[in-house]
């Protein structure tokens, strides 16, 4: 292999680890306050990409005022799912909350299925994206240099606001203890609903941009992402922002590698994720930058 097209499988795992970073950090962060897996996150990024899709060819909004739509709507779509699925369940085992993430995700998949249609849609690409930038011997399409650029701005945000603001203090409290964090006068509900608000609006952008890069919706394309990104939060330390990130990166960078290097395996580049996943899991069960904790019975 050469060095030119080396580098060009280092830009393509880059975009595509950080897509997959994107999509992680909504779930670990659900998980690190609630110690909830919300399986209906993957759903939340279909929901993105088909909400800017019809904003631009139905609406006839520019491609970046669909955008925003698609984050806002998303945003109050991914509260309003956890004040109907998993608010009245809290005090519930866990077990049930899980068992409601399960059955909120088929809901949407085929409410999305009888509302959007079966049949797969093209996404139009904004003309922006549309086009490839030369980096030295590299040909890079736009989009997969917006995609790295925007999860690490969105990363620095997220983590100025978790360490820095009285929101981000209040979700560390629940993170940490949640029966605490209620007596010592934390609205709780109001702090769960902006993780959950905040976790939608990154699936939204991870659909989007998903859907940008690969130009295609249909009502089950956060399926396969969805679980890839929950492996990803897994395997960097679920409930640790900075190890969703590296988890996404990493499985993106192993999942183009192995296909760059062994083309033969490419139809099963979907099981390189769970082999990961089995691999750390054996080695460090707590994620690479998770830390070993007592579960509270």
């Amino acid at each position: 292999m050469n060095i030119n097209l080396f580098l060009q499988h280092i830009s393509n795992a880059l975009s595509l680890g950080s897509l997959y970073a994107l999509i992680a950090i909504g779930y670990t962060m659900v998980y690190g306050i609630l110690r909830l897996i919300n399986f209906a996150h993957g759903d939340v990024f279909m929901l993105g990409g088909y909400i800017s899709f019809y904003c631009t060819t139905i609406f006839f909004m520019p491609w970046w005022a669909g955008f925003i739509v698609a984050l806002g709507l998303t945003g109050i779509f991914g509260i309003g799912l956890e004040r109907a699925a998993y608010k009245p369940l809290r005090s519930s085992p866990k077990i049930s909350i899980m068992i409601s993430a399960i059955g909120a995700s088929f809901l949407m998949e085929n409410l999305a299925t009888v509302i959007f249609g079966g049949r797969p849609k093209g996404f139009t690409i904004p003309g922006i994206f549309n086009h490839s930038v030369r980096l030295g011997p590299v040909s890079v399409s736009a989009v997969s240099l917006v995609i790295p650029v925007l999860t690490a701005f969105l990363l620095a945000a997220l983590l100025l606001i978790v360490h820095k603001t009285k929101t981000g203090m209040a979700m560390r409290a629940l993170s940490t203890d949640l029966s605490a964090a209620r007596l010592m006068a934390i609205d709780v509900n109001k702090i769960v609903s902006f993780t959950f608000g905040v976790g939608s609006v990154l699936a939204a952008i991870g659909g989007v941009m998903w859907a940008t890069k690969y130009p295609q919706l249909n009502p089950t394309m956060g399926m396969m992402p969805g679980l890839k990104c929950f492996i990803a939060a897994v395997i960097g330390g679920i409930g640790n922002i900075s190890g969703a990130v590296l988890g996404g990166l990493l499985l993106g960078f192993i999942e183009i590698m192995t296909i760059a290097f062994l083309p033969t395996l490419t139809g099963y580049r979907d099981a390189f994720a769970f082999i990961m996943l089995i691999i750390v899991l054996m080695v460090r069960p707590s994620g690479l930058l998770g830390k070993h904790q007592i579960e509270k019975v």
